[in-house]
């Protein structure tokens, strides 16, 4: 039986690459934003035991319709679950050490 799917075709002939080591999502009722960066520091505790400021180069953001950020929510869902059934489960960031 045939389907009246399209298909799906992946053009990647401008597609970059880059590496983020921290992520943030923010979102208004007509957008979901993803940004994206890098640790510039360790940000340890400065001597009065309390957090010095962290910062964070921010290097891409990429804005999304809601229901294109649920598509890509259930889409790591499953990468994630995948990941942790053959290497072990991952630490929950939200626990306190």
């Amino acid at each position: 039986m045939a389907t009246n799917q399209p298909e799906v075709r992946w053009d990647d002939s401008r597609m970059r690459a880059s590496r983020a080591d921290v992520a943030n999502v923010v979102s208004t009722r007509e957008e979901v934003t993803l940004l994206f960066g890098t640790l510039l520091s360790s940000g340890q505790a400065g001597e009065s035991g309390a957090a010095q400021e962290i910062p964070v180069e921010l290097t891409d953001r990429i804005i999304m319709s809601p229901h294109a950020a649920r598509r890509l929510a259930l889409m790591l869902e499953e990468v994630l679950r995948d990941y942790e059934a053959r290497f072990g489960k991952l630490p929950d960031p939200r626990a306190k050490a």
